[in-house]
């Protein structure tokens, strides 16, 4: 009985013992999918936030960036906020970067609006970066302070010149002109066809600047140092010949009778069209103009080609281009190499991928490596040569220095419809800089 008694017992103790053991195994086991849970979470645990402008290219860009770069870096995450455009926007980034407010990473201005942030307070240097051997010169320049640079391109660059329909170029057997005489001849050939020459939509004043603003690569040519001496208060509109040429190629046009006829009440969006569709055959305009003929035109954009805003001299015929904007990190980042993380991947060639089947490609990456698709718009394969070894291009003049003052759109409207002398207008755009220039706290204002 107690031999029986001993070994029940021991059958129940080891019947005990396998139960307490199975429990400990269960709970050790829930206990170590925790521990790989709470790991996997802790893996994840960087969140960044990134400041974008509203604009729906922008959006949908930062959108098809984000969703890629997190596929390929599960332990990052990235949230975006949007801002409005204009000086409105200017003024949130301003005001969230002096208040130490601003989001780990932000998508704004190159060149002279980049400036005013005060960058080398206020930004991460990235000149340490590998990828930086890979963009272009000319972008860096844009988004450099000294040796330190703070930002890389977020599309392609954009330019300046004329959007030309190619049907009525075929029907008159005209050549791309190299020169401005050239170009005036070719306006008097379209014009004896019976066509119009040049389309100019002085409702929406900004397009009236173009003609100007486009042909800063001639001065350039011309003057190497003329942005510097500009800044520095050696230099004006009124008093430089070839500065001055913009004025005068913006009235030539309008007192040769180039005109459409209703150039005052016609918009941008008016310009696009006819320049597709042919009602004129010239349209004075920035390449950021190519997804919107894309997006509204379809297949028709294939009536457009571009080609710079010609100078005096064929030799040096060559494109002002407008640099793209960058992405930024702020020094009150909240971790720092995550944020230099997703920057590296926009400035590599599966980030230019990315924007190729996010958006239309509006002109040639400024990053090595980075192709274009191979169904790309004719008139994008216009800007190629500029940027191919032994074409020449170079900033537009607000990319090199940050005086821009807010009434040159309205001189220009007056100049292009032959209300105010060129030379006029010059003078008066010089007055204007000038508190501009000593808000700035410019040397020699």
């Amino acid at each position: 009985m107690v031999t029986l008694g001993n070994r029940a017992g021991a059958r129940l103790g080891g019947l005990l013992m396998n139960t307490k053991t199975a429990r400990h195994l269960m709970v050790g086991s829930a206990v170590s999918a925790l521990m790989l849970t709470s790991t996997a979470v802790q893996a994840q645990t960087v969140n960044l936030t990134m400041l974008v402008d509203n604009a729906s290219h922008t959006v949908a860009i930062s959108e098809a960036l984000v969703a890629a770069f997190e596929a390929d870096n599960p332990d990052i995450s990235i949230d975006i906020e949007t801002r409005p455009g204009g000086g409105e926007g200017d003024n949130i980034v301003k005001t969230r970067l002096a208040t130490g407010q601003m989001t780990d990473i932000f998508w704004y201005n190159s060149g002279s609006l980049l400036q005013a942030l005060n960058p080398a307070q206020t930004l991460i240097d990235l000149s340490d970066e590998p990828y930086m051997d890979d963009i272009a010169d000319s972008f860096k320049q844009v988004v450099s302070v000294g040796e330190e640079i703070f930002g890389v391109p977020t599309r392609p660059a954009e330019a300046g010149g004329i959007f030309y329909n190619r049907a009525i170029y075929d029907e008159l057997g005209l050549e791309i002109p190299l020169t401005w005489d050239a170009f005036m001849a070719n306006n008097e050939a379209i014009a004896a066809a019976g066509h119009t020459p040049v389309i100019q939509t002085y409702r929406d004043t900004w397009t009236s600047q173009l003609f100007v603003l486009a042909d800063f690569y001639n001065v350039l040519a011309q003057e190497p140092d003329w942005a510097e001496r500009y800044t520095n208060n050696e230099a004006k509109y009124a008093t430089s010949a070839i500065a001055l040429r913009g004025f005068e190629k913006l009235a030539e046009v309008h007192d040769a009778g180039f005109l459409n006829a209703d150039f005052g009440a016609a918009g941008y969006e008016d310009g696009l069209r006819m320049v597709v569709e042919g009602e004129g055959a010239h349209y004075p305009m920035i390449t950021f103009a190519i997804p919107a003929i894309s997006d509204t035109f379809g297949d028709a954009i294939e009536n457009v080609g571009f080609f710079a805003q010609p100078g005096d001299s064929a030799e040096e015929n060559g494109l002002t281009v407008w640099m793209p904007a960058a992405l930024y990190i702020p020094q009150t980042t909240s971790d720092e190499e995550a944020a230099r993380r997703f920057l590296a991947f926009v400035a590599s060639p599966e980030g230019c991928a990315v924007q190729n089947e996010a958006v239309a490609v509006n002109g040639p990456y400024l990053i090595n490596g980075c192709e274009l698709p191979e169904d790309v718009a004719g008139v994008v394969r216009d800007l190629l040569p500029y940027f191919e070894e032994g074409g020449n291009n170079a900033p537009a003049l607000e990319f090199l220095s940050p005086i821009k003052g807010p009434l040159l759109e309205q001189l220009t409207v007056e100049v292009g419809s032959g209300i105010r002398p060129p030379q006029d207008a010059a003078a008066l755009y010089d007055q204007d800089v000038v508190r501009q220039a000593q808000q700035l706290g410019l040397d020699g204002w």
